[in-house]
């Protein structure tokens, strides 16, 4: 039952995340492109209400995320979350009143049906709450490290999808960072109680992850379309939190036989991503267009 309440909200979080993202693409496509990656940015999107209106939205899915990371295991949690790629489609399709193309439902639903039949035959188990000061040094050292990486690639390029991309990377590790953080945070508060969580510095650390996160989504937001940060934030935090779910907790999936079935469901993710671009570059150049006739 805790495996079934972790996964509905996971869905729940996925689905909060992508509406949080799309009003943020719309704050974020007013701001003026010499305010990108400064604090200037982040004034600028302060008084934007539908930037606002994501930042609730997210904040509001971060808690259903950590109840699924107190319920679930980092690694069935952070896989389901890709279902908020097909879920910003839907969602930005809603909102610029259009219909989501034959071969936008085709991708969402292998998205869906792959990552299911993925979950299913991996079975993520086991795991263990005691996290030595070693292992965390390392996962600090390497994912910070990543995202610097990240973080200089993109600043060497001119806005586009290569630079929305490598903004992205860097989000999605820090999401997956701040997921990490988050499960010991939780697991502190539900068997120590308040005072430990506020004492705990992991919980200090999943908020300064995150907010890290959040800043590089929003250069993300404002360096391309969806199409270029979208499958990287959502790919990229799932499979960065499964090898941390096992670097850091020792969490395991079946292999054997059953790697068939997860190769299956991964390749049927994979092929659904490949095919959003087509349909996601419509809905850009939709909007480009209507900003051009309202310029």
């Amino acid at each position: 039952m805790s495996a079934l309440l972790s996964s509905a909200f996971a869905l729940l979080t996925a689905a909060a995340n992508a509406t949080g993202t799309v009003l943020q693409r719309i704050g974020a496509r007013t701001v003026p492109h010499g305010d990108a990656f400064s604090v200037r940015l982040i004034r600028h999107l302060v008084h934007s209400p539908a930037w606002l209106g994501g930042i609730a939205v997210i904040v509001g899915a971060a808690g259903c995320q950590a109840l699924a990371l107190n319920l679930g295991s980092l690694s069935l949690v952070q896989p389901i979350l890709v279902t908020e790629l097909p879920f910003t489609l839907v969602i930005a399709c809603a909102f610029s009143r259009r219909r989501l193309s034959a071969t936008g439902w085709a991708a969402s639903l292998m998205v869906a049906s792959g990552l299911g039949l993925a979950l299913v035959a991996a079975a993520p188990s086991g795991g263990h709450g005691q996290v030595s000061a070693g292992v965390w040094a390392l996962t600090l050292a390497a994912t910070v490290g990543a995202m610097a990486a990240c973080v200089m690639a993109a600043l060497t390029r001119p806005r586009g999808m290569a630079r929305a991309a490598l903004f992205s990377s860097a989000s999605a590790i820090g999401y997956a960072l701040t997921a990490t953080l988050m499960t010991t945070a939780t697991d502190v508060f539900e068997r120590q109680g308040a005072g430990a969580f506020l004492t705990c510095w992991q919980t200090y650390g999943f908020v300064a992850a995150g907010a890290l996160a959040l800043f590089l989504l929003a250069n993300a937001m404002e360096s391309g379309p969806l199409v270029a940060s979208q499958p990287a934030l959502t790919l990229g935090e799932a499979l960065v939190s499964l090898a941390l779910g096992g670097l850091v907790y020792g969490e395991r999936v079946r292999t054997g036989w059953w790697l068939v079935p997860e190769g299956v469901g991964a390749a049927l993710v994979t092929w659904g991503v490949m095919l959003l671009p087509g349909v996601e570059t419509e809905a850009d150049a939709s909007a480009q267009a209507d900003e051009s006739s309202a310029g």
